[in-house]
């Protein structure tokens, strides 16, 4: 589990190695050794102008509409080890987060920062995973080892265009539409060996689904590598329970039926019986490895309109492939007389993963209405 100083289990953190930990912030954009809280101007510069150099001059940073903002730009071989950011919620399907590995003009992460943290309504929910824990109100953390081997960049997109002000925050006087991040990216520079993968995150979005056909998380995925995680944001567009529907993975040459076939959607997120505790409804949880951290309820337990957050992470049991990989899942319901029905709903996935190879082809993102939470 431990090289070179990457990652350290409990049981290997006395042992001593030559990585270097570094981090970077807006108090140190470049993780240089020893220039950090150098800043003269930033965001903090007029609370702070009675105090000066030292006295958080420049915690965050300002990003327009239509700006990208590099957050982290490494040079050497190492790992990106946590990751802390936040913003306020109006943001988090706005923002575009993307990591580049090793001089790669195309990223292997490209979600939404609300998507990518598990929140993807822009409203909060509290996350006690390992991989990735999001506490109040709105401190987005995730430890996932991110391992390159000669650079590595953090971008984050403003895809917002001006005059574009979503539900819930009209234009009022002196209101920006520029997004305030704040963030810190620590890291450790240190030989990377060669059966280490790189780290991959993937976000679709159908809305609605097309009649009658399944949700896919990803496709087109070549080479070997490990499945290590699913998020879904899942709106319901009907009356009724949602979640009879299976997820599947095609590996390795599957075409018309998968190695893996769940058994229900509430059964691969680890729950059961339609999350309804009796006299309780759905029931939020949220654990280690998985769970159903958000549910926003319109009027009543199954009326149509409720939104929910479900996580399931891989850490234990890894999909482990070695050739190729598509992953997908089905929106299904029930009619009378017991009858499944195929549902229409709103659902958006983020789907993790390592790859041998630094980038995959991904369907394009959508732009800023198609991911809007409307």
């Amino acid at each position: 589990m431990t090289y070179n100083g990457l990652g350290l289990g409990l049981g290997q953190l006395a042992r001593l190695s030559s990585a270097r930990t570094r981090s970077i912030s807006a108090e140190n954009y470049t993780g240089e050794k020893g220039r950090g809280g150098m800043a003269t101007e930033g965001t903090g510069a007029e609370p702070g102008r009675d105090l000066g150099q030292t006295w958080k001059i420049s915690p965050s940073v300002r990003v327009k509409p239509g700006e990208t903002f590099t957050l982290a730009d490494i040079t050497g071989s190492g790992a990106i080890q946590q990751i802390w950011i936040t913003t306020h919620y109006q943001n988090w399907r706005r923002l575009v987060l993307r990591f580049y590995w090793d001089g790669d003009a195309e990223p292997a992460v490209e979600a939404p920062i609300g998507d990518f943290f598990c929140n993807g309504w822009c409203q909060f929910s509290q996350v006690s995973s390992l991989p990735v824990a999001v506490n109040p109100n709105g401190g987005m953390n995730c430890f996932w080892e991110m391992p390159f081997r000669r650079a590595a960049r953090i971008t984050i997109e403003n895809v917002a265009r001006p005059g574009h002000f979503p539900i819930g925050d009209l234009p009022r006087p002196g209101a920006s539409e520029d997004a305030t991040v704040y963030y810190q990216i620590n890291y450790t520079l240190t030989d990377v060996p060669d059966d280490l993968a790189y780290f991959h995150a993937q976000f679709r979005r159908s809305n609605p689904l097309p009649e009658s056909t399944d949700h896919t998380l990803l496709d087109g995925i070549r080479g070997a590598g490990h499945y290590v995680g699913t998020y879904i944001a899942w709106g319901v567009n009907n009356n009724g329970w949602w979640g009879e529907g299976e997820i599947k993975f095609f590996m390795d040459g599957d075409r018309e039926f998968p190695t893996i076939c769940g058994t229900g959607t509430e059964d691969y997120f680890g729950g059961a019986w339609n999350f309804d505790v009796p006299g309780q409804g759905y029931t939020v949880f949220t654990t280690p490895f998985l769970g159903l951290s958000q549910v926003i309820k319109p009027d009543g337990l199954y009326k149509s309109q409720a939104r929910f957050g479900l996580y399931r992470w891989h850490v234990m049991d890894p999909v482990r492939f070695e050739s190729d990989l598509r992953v997908t899942i089905q929106a299904l319901g029930w009619r009378s007389g017991r009858r499944y029905l195929p549902l229409r709903d709103d659902i958006a996935s983020t789907a993790f993963f390592y790859l041998k190879q630094t980038s995959t082809p991904r369907p394009a993102l959508p732009d800023a209405d198609g991911l809007e939470v409307i």
